[in-house]
């Protein structure tokens, strides 16, 4: 059994990918035994088989290349990365990452070293090496009517600043899944990422149920580890992406606080995109969206097909 298993996943970006499968290799010390596992999700079949030929010739026998026919989306391709893994801990990487150190064998030794903790991330910083926001509180009502900052100004314990650079590892409640680290136990005591959510909010639902349905179920910051993170070069920016990342927004809260939080935050989203509409009628999608609820069975999900 490996000590940590990275799970990639492609999705017609096969230079994004190559070069994080190389970043994993080269920063990647010999103190932990890992593997790579690259998951293809339904990409064009030109961008596989770059992909394919390109990770055959660095010639390493910790890379293993499989291949769905099917987009599953975020969870469901890394759901289907882990049916390939046999390893003590996960490692969820985005394909747009590039290691800044030793960052699997960092969070690896920490989770060994905090018997409490599920699951951590390294610090996040994007490509002009600017740090960026590593940690999120758990999505709820309260959060999105009133937003995170009144939530860190009244519980500065509960709710650490996002904003501010720490030294230490950090107790919070939700980390990114660029680059999210969990031991396997919890992983599969929960049933790993909710397969329904096809983007956004997959870590976020993760993280709460692992904190809740666990015993050892803490989450950390460990910005001794550092990583680069591209953001976005797997979605396209577009009407139907932000649509996804409303119908996952409201399924997850609904989920995991309950009906009444879904309909008062569903109205409440309705109400400002109603007044939206007079300076920016284009948004008219995203207001239908929210008036006939923003079901799941919009989702992107439904739309996808099996290539050949």
């Amino acid at each position: 059994m490996k000590d940590i298993s990275a799970i990639i996943i492609n999705y017609n970006s096969s230079a994004f990918t190559l070069n994080c499968v190389k970043s994993i290799l080269e920063k990647t010390s010999n103190h932990i035994a890992f593997e790579i596992i690259v998951v293809d999700n339904a990409s064009k079949t030109e961008d596989y088989h770059t992909l394919k030929n390109a990770l055959k010739s660095l010639n390493s026998g910790l890379i293993k290349l499989v291949r769905s026919r099917y987009n599953t989306g975020f969870g469901g391709g890394n759901m289907y990365g882990i049916q390939f893994a046999n390893a003590r801990h996960y490692a969820f990487i985005n394909n747009d990452t590039l290691l800044e150190n030793d960052c699997l064998n960092i969070v690896h030794q920490f989770l060994l070293k905090t018997p409490e903790a599920a699951i951590c991330s390294p610090q996040q910083f994007n490509e002009k090496g600017e740090v960026q926001k590593s940690f999120d509180h758990f999505l709820s009502l309260k959060r999105e009517l009133f937003g995170r900052s009144l939530l860190e100004k009244t519980n500065k314990t509960k709710y650490p600043k996002r904003q501010k650079i720490y030294s230490d590892p950090l107790k919070v409640e939700s980390v990114p899944g660029s680059f999210l680290v969990v031991k396997a136990e919890q992983f599969n005591e929960v049933g790993g990422f909710d397969t329904t959510i096809f983007l956004y909010y997959e870590e976020t639902d993760l993280c709460y149920r692992i904190a809740k349905q666990t015993v050892k179920g803490a989450c950390y910051l460990v910005p001794e580890g550092r990583f680069i993170h591209f953001k976005g070069q797997s979605t396209a920016k577009n009407n139907a992406i932000k649509k996804e990342l409303k119908i996952s927004l409201l399924y997850v809260l609904r989920k995991n606080s309950g009906y009444l939080s879904y309909q008062i935050l569903r109205w409440w989203l309705t109400l400002k995109a109603f007044f939206k509409l007079f300076i920016a009628p284009k948004t008219f999608p995203v207001f239908l969206l929210y008036l006939k609820g923003a079901h799941i069975s919009a989702s992107l999900k439904q739309q996808q097909t099996i290539a050949p």
